[in-house]
């Protein structure tokens, strides 16, 4: 059985993107990275919603991107994808597919499937809907130590109160926390 697990970060006060999907806040040193390189590393396949994956598609691809970060690129650029939109009519970013209807039996039905475990990335709306429908088994939240005017919260709009209980945390030099969670 497969595990969905949701990998994001945040401000301090709870948005995961600013204003105008501004991630510049949000800054990935050395240890970060690696630890991302290393979640890649287990093959996880990747979801997103569209404004996310258009975004990663836009620049992991990039030379750009495999001059900055050539780990993160391989695995991001390598790894199995998969989009959530009603709206999008071609996802060429390599190894991509897309669903477009019934996606939480979708993602039920992938669940059950022997196989790679899957990872949210970004994705807020996806998150929030998934989380609703108790289809995420571990959080995993990048704490930044900024707080922002104005954003987007990372679970926006939630109608539903989600019981969490950590299981792990990790402090990087730069003050980034991560914290892990299960559902209670």
């Amino acid at each position: 059985m497969r595990k969905l697990t949701v990998f994001n970060f945040a401000t301090l006060n709870g948005f995961f993107k600013g204003v105008q999907e501004d991630i510049s806040w949000h800054k990935h040193g050395g240890e970060e990275n690696a630890y991302a390189a290393e979640m890649l590393k287990k093959g996880n396949i990747l979801l997103f919603g569209r404004i996310t994956y258009e975004l990663m598609a836009s620049y992991w691809p990039t030379p750009h991107a495999m001059e900055n970060d050539p780990a993160v690129a391989k695995g991001m650029n390598d790894a199995d994808k998969i989009v959530f939109s009603r709206t999008l009519q071609i996802a060429d970013w390599a190894n991509t597919s897309i669903i477009k209807d019934n996606i939480f039996e979708e993602v039920k039905k992938m669940k059950k499937l022997p196989g790679k475990d899957m990872t949210i990335l970004g994705s807020g709306s996806i998150l929030t809907q998934f989380a609703e429908q108790h289809l995420i088994d571990e959080y995993q939240i990048m704490i930044d130590p900024i707080v922002i005017g104005e954003g987007t919260p990372l679970f926006k709009n939630i109608q539903h109160p989600v019981d969490l209980k950590l299981i792990s945390s990790k402090t990087f030099n730069s003050g980034i926390v991560l914290l892990c969670y299960q559902p209670i």
